[in-house]
C-alpha cells in the first residue's frame, strides 16, 4: 500500500516539474486567438501551416501591425487581407523561396558539398557552398549523410524560419586518437598521441629543399628516418631496410615507390591525400612490415571542385577534381617528365647522381676504345579516385594507379652499336564499400591487386654477351573490417585479411648459354581486433591491438600483439609507450651489385621456408612530449630487432658480398626534437643516435656494426611565414656510413679471377661526415575567387659539398693494385616551379 502511494505521488508531481522547466513560448494559434479578441480581428488558415510554430508572444502594448510584423519575421507566415478586419495566413513555401539550409563544418566554418538529405522517398543533396533546398511538409524530420561526418536529424519544423537554416556537422571519429601536435616540423604535420604522423599535403606549409610536398622526401625530415644514399627508393627506418616498410596507396600495396630510380617519390605530391606513418605502435590492420608503415589516402570527407596544373624543371603535373552528379565524385591526376624532350640543368644533376658507378658509366671509364653513349629516360604516373554515394549509409570507392620508369641507353664504337634498357611499371586497383549503419556500427570491405614488373636488358660493348633480367611480383587480397562504438571512451574494431602474392625472377645470358626463371606463391590469412580507450578525463588513452597471422605456404602461425599507451602527467607534459611484433614474407635482395644495369639492384624475393625465413620484428619505445606556449619538445627512446634478415638483402660490398647467411639486427637508440614557433617565424633541431649492429652466426666475426647504421644524425631548419611568402632554410648533418677498408690484396696473373682483396674487420671504420645545407622558397598570389597562383624555387645542397654515401674497393688489373670506388651524394641542384589552382 505505501509503495503505491510513492508511485502516485512520485507521477503526481511529473507535471509540475515540467511546468516549472518550460519557458514563456506558447502556440502560434493560441497567440491568433489572443490578437483576435484584442484587436476584433478574424483570421483564416489551415492548421497545418501554423503546427510548427511556437514562441514568445509580444508586448501586448504594441499595434495589430507590429504584431503581425513580429510574427512575420520569425516564421514563413504571410498575412494577406481579405477584407476588413479579415486576415488570411499561409507558409510563403514556393519553387522561388523553398525551405533550405546550409551544412556547415564545425571546424572550418566552411560549406559541406555531396552530402545526402532525406525525408521518406525524397532525396536532394547539398552544392560546393553547402546550400540545399526542399519543397515538404512540416512534419517528420530529416536525415543528413556524409561520409566522414556523423549523421545528423534534424525536426522539419526547424526550417520554417525566414531565410536559410545554417546546420553544422561534426566529422566523424571513429577512433580516440587525440592530436598533440597541430604543427610538427612544418604546416600540415601533426602527431598524434599513439606516435602517429599525419600529414597532409593540401595544409602543407615548406620544408628546406622541397617545392612541393613530396611525402617520401617529406618522411625523411622526421627524427629516426633518414636515406642513407639520399634516396626515397632506400628509406631506413631506425636501422631498417627499405622492402621493410609498408606503403600503401587507397589499400594497394605499392611495391615500387620512386621515380627517377630513387630521387622522385612516386606518388603526385598534388593529391588531396592524408598520410599517415607510423614508426612503432602501428593499428592491428597494418600487416606485412617488420618496419614502418605509411598508409596514402586519396579519400576526402568534403571533396570539392579544383584544377590543379604544375610544372618545374623536372616533370609537369595536373589534379582535377569534380563533382560529376550529386552522388559521384571524381579525382585524376598525373605526372610526366619532359627530360626526354629537354634536358634541364636539374635533370642533369639527377642524371650524375644515378648513373655513376653503374654499367652504363663503367664501360666508358674502362674501355680503351673510344665510347659514345646517350641515354634517353622518362617516367609517368596516373591515378584515378572514384566515389559513388549508394545512400545515407554506404559509399563505393574506386580507385586505380599506374606508373612507369623507362630508360635507353645507346652505346657506339667504330666497330659496333649497343643497346640497353631498363624499365620499371607498376599498375594497382581496388573497390572499397565504407558503410556507417548507424551512429555506433560502421564496416568497410576492400578487394585489391597490385602488379610491378621490372626488366633489364644489355649487350656488351665488349663482346656478344646478352643479359636479360626481370622481377614481377603480383598481389591481390580482400580486407574486412567492423567497427563498433561501445562508449564516447570506448571504440573497438575486428577484421579480416585474405593475401596471395607471387613473385617471379628471370634471368637469361646467352654466352655461355644460361637461364633461370622461378616463380613462388604465398598465401596468408590474418584476423586482426583493435581497441581504443580513453579515460573519462581524456588523460589516458590506451590502443591494444592483435594480429594472428597464417602463412599457408610455411604453416606458420604467428600472434603479433601491438600496444601503444599514453598518459597526461600535468598540462602539456605527456608520457608515451608503444610496443609492437610484426612479420613479413617478402622482401629485396641482391644477387649482383650490376644486376639491373647496376641502377635498381634490388629484386623482390619470397621466403621460402630454409635460405629466405619470413622476418620478424620486436620493436618497444618510451617517450615524453611536451606541448605549451609554441614549444614542442620530444625525447623517445626505443629498441628493435629484426630476425630472420639474409646477408644479401642487406648490401654488403666486403669481404662477405658473395657469402649467404641469415641473421639479425639490433638497434637502441634515441630521438630528440625541440621546435618552437613564435608570430611568422618557428624553427626546429632534431637529433638521433642509435647503435645497429649485426649477427650473422656463420661470419668471422658473427657481430658488427650494421651497414645501414648512422650513429648521429642532426636535422635542422627555420622557416618564415608572412602573407602567403615563405622561406626555409636547413641542415642535414650525419656521421658517415660504414664501411670495410682492405688490408691487403693478392693477384694471379695467370688467371686474374682468382685474385681478391683480403680485408680488414667489417665496417670497422666510417666513411667522412655528411653536410647539406637547403632551401626552399614560395610566394602565392589570388588572381580572383577561387583562383591562386604560386611560385616556388629550391637549392638542395647550397654549399655544393662532395658527400660520398658509400665505397668499395677493387682490383685494377692494369695497374696491379686495389682502387677505391665513391659514391658521391647530389651536388648543388637548384629547382623553380609554377602551379595555378582554379
Amino acid at each position: 500500500m505505501a509503495k503505491n502511494k510513492i508511485i502516485a505521488f512520485f507521477f503526481s508531481i511529473i507535471p509540475v516539474c515540467c511546468l516549472a522547466q518550460t519557458n514563456n513560448t506558447i502556440p502560434l494559434r493560441a497567440l491568433l486567438e489572443e490578437i483576435s479578441k484584442t484587436h476584433k480581428v478574424k483570421f483564416s488558415m489551415i492548421d497545418e501551416d501554423i503546427a510548427m510554430y511556437n514562441f514568445a508572444p509580444p508586448d501586448k502594448k504594441i499595434s495589430l501591425q507590429e504584431k503581425l510584423d513580429y510574427i512575420a519575421g520569425r516564421t514563413r507566415l504571410r498575412f494577406e487581407a481579405a477584407g476588413i478586419g479579415k486576415y488570411t495566413v499561409y507558409n510563403d513555401i514556393s519553387p522561388e523561396n523553398p525551405l533550405c539550409g546550409y551544412l556547415i563544418d564545425s571546424k572550418t566554418g566552411k560549406g559541406i558539398d555531396g552530402a545526402l538529405i532525406y525525408f521518406g522517398s525524397t532525396t536532394v543533396s547539398s552544392g560546393a557552398d553547402g546550400y540545399f533546398s526542399m519543397s515538404l511538409s512540416a512534419k517528420g524530420t530529416i536525415t543528413i549523410s556524409h561520409i566522414g561526418y556523423s549523421q545528423k536529424i534534424v525536426a522539419l519544423s526547424e526550417f520554417y524560419v525566414p531565410g536559410c537554416l545554417n546546420i553544422t556537422l561534426e566529422e566523424e571519429v571513429t577512433e580516440l586518437k587525440e592530436v598533440i601536435a597541430e604543427r610538427y616540423l612544418a604546416a600540415g604535420i601533426s602527431r598524434k598521441e599513439n606516435g602517429e604522423l599525419v600529414v597532409k599535403p593540401r595544409k602543407f606549409g615548406i620544408l628546406p629543399g622541397l617545392t612541393e610536398p613530396d611525402v617520401l622526401q617529406t618522411m625523411q625530415q622526421l627524427p629516426g628516418v633518414i636515406s642513407i644514399d639520399e634516396t626515397v627508393s632506400n628509406i631506413n627506418v631506425r636501422g631498417g631496410t627499405h622492402d621493410q616498410n609498408l606503403f600503401l596507396w587507397n589499400g594497394i600495396r605499392m611495391f615500387q615507390t620512386s621515380h627517377f630510380f630513387g630521387l622522385l617519390s612516386a606518388f603526385n605530391p598534388l593529391q588531396a591525400t592524408t598520410i599517415s606513418i607510423f614508426k612503432n605502435g602501428s593499428p592491428s590492420y597494418y600487416g606485412e612490415s617488420v618496419s614502418s608503415a605509411v598508409d596514402i589516402s586519396t579519400h576526402t570527407p568534403n571533396p570539392e571542385n579544383k584544377n590543379i596544373v604544375a610544372v618545374d624543371m623536372i616533370n609537369a603535373a595536373f589534379l582535377a577534381s569534380v563533382n560529376l552528379t550529386t552522388k559521384d565524385f571524381l579525382q585524376v591526376s598525373g605526372r610526366r617528365t619532359y627530360s626526354d624532350l629537354w634536358a634541364t640543368p636539374t635533370f642533369g644533376e639527377y642524371r650524375n647522381r644515378i648513373l655513376q658507378n653503374t654499367t652504363i658509366t663503367n664501360v666508358l671509364q674502362d674501355q680503351q676504345v673510344k665510347v659514345a653513349s646517350d641515354e634517353k629516360f622518362y617516367f609517368y604516373d596516373l591515378s584515378l579516385s572514384y566515389r559513388h554515394t549508394l545512400n545515407e549509409k554506404h559509399a563505393l570507392f574506386v580507385d586505380g594507379i599506374a606508373m612507369s620508369n623507362n630508360l635507353d641507353i645507346f652505346q657506339h664504337t667504330e666497330t659496333a652499336d649497343k643497346n640497353g634498357n631498363l624499365s620499371q611499371g607498376t599498375v594497382g586497383g581496388s573497390a572499397t564499400l565504407k558503410s556507417k549503419w548507424d551512429e555506433n556500427n560502421t564496416s568497410e570491405v576492400q578487394v585489391y591487386v597490385s602488379s610491378h614488373d621490372m626488366d633489364a636488358s644489355n649487350e656488351s660493348i665488349e663482346n656478344e654477351q646478352a643479359t636479360r633480367q626481370s622481377n614481377t611480383i603480383f598481389d591481390k587480397g580482400i580486407r574486412l573490417n567492423y567497427g563498433r562504438l561501445l562508449s564516447q571512451n570506448l571504440h573497438i574494431s575486428a577484421g579480416y585479411q585474405f593475401n596471395e602474392v607471387s613473385v617471379r625472377n628471370f634471368d637469361e645470358v646467352n654466352i655461355p648459354a644460361f637461364s633461370k626463371n622461378e616463380k613462388l606463391v604465398s598465401v596468408s590469412h590474418a584476423v586482426t581486433g583493435q581497441g581504443n580507450y580513453a579515460s573519462a578525463d581524456g588523460k589516458t588513452k590506451i590502443s591494444l591491438g592483435i594480429r594472428g597471422n597464417y602463412f599457408d605456404k610455411y604453416r606458420l602461425f604467428m600472434a603479433e600483439p601491438r600496444v601503444v599507451f599514453s598518459r597526461l602527467l600535468k598540462e602539456g607534459l605527456t608520457l608515451e609507450v608503444s610496443a609492437e611484433r610484426k612479420s613479413q614474407a617478402i622482401s629485396q635482395v641482391i644477387d649482383q651489385q650490376q644486376d639491373f644495369l647496376g641502377i635498381e639492384k634490388r629484386r623482390w624475393v619470397l621466403a621460402d621456408g630454409n635460405n629466405i625465413p619470413v622476418q620478424k620484428s620486436t620493436q618497444a619505445s618510451l617517450g615524453l612530449t611536451y606541448s605549451k606556449r609554441g614549444w614542442l619538445a620530444t625525447i623517445e627512446g626505443f629498441y628493435k630487432k629484426v630476425a630472420g634478415i639474409t646477408s644479401d638483402s642487406q648490401d654488403f660490398q666486403n669481404q662477405f658480398e658473395f657469402d649467404n647467411s641469415t641473421g639479425s639486427y639490433r638497434v637502441l637508440g634515441y630521438e630528440v626534437l625541440l621546435q618552437k614557433k613564435f608570430s611568422r617565424f618557428y624553427t626546429w633541431i632534431s637529433y638521433t643516435y642509435n647503435d645497429n649492429r649485426y649477427k650473422f652466426d656463420s661470419f668471422v666475426p658473427p657481430g658488427f656494426a650494421n651497414n645501414f647504421a648512422v650513429s648521429h644524425a642532426v636535422t635542422s631548419a627555420g622557416i618564415y611565414e608572412w602573407d602567403n611568402f615563405r622561406f626555409a632554410l636547413g641542415t642535414k648533418w650525419r656521421t658517415g656510413s660504414p664501411q670495410t677498408e682492405p688490408l691487403s690484396f693478392s693477384i694471379d696473373p695467370n688467371n686474374p679471377a682468382n685474385s681478391q682483396i683480403i680485408y680488414k674487420a667489417p665496417n670497422s671504420s666510417r666513411l667522412s661526415d655528411n653536410l647539406q645545407v637547403n632551401l626552399s622558397a614560395s610566394k602565392t598570389w589570388s588572381l580572383g575567387k577561387k583562383t591562386l597562383f604560386t611560385a616556388s624555387c629550391s637549392v638542395l645542397n647550397i654549399l655544393d659539398r662532395h658527400n660520398v654515401i658509400s665505397r668499395y674497393y677493387r682490383i685494377n688489373k692494369s695497374s696491379n693494385a686495389v682502387e677505391s670506388v665513391n659514391t658521391y651524394g647530389l651536388g648543388r641542384t637548384p629547382n623553380l616551379s609554377v602551379k595555378l589552382a582554379f
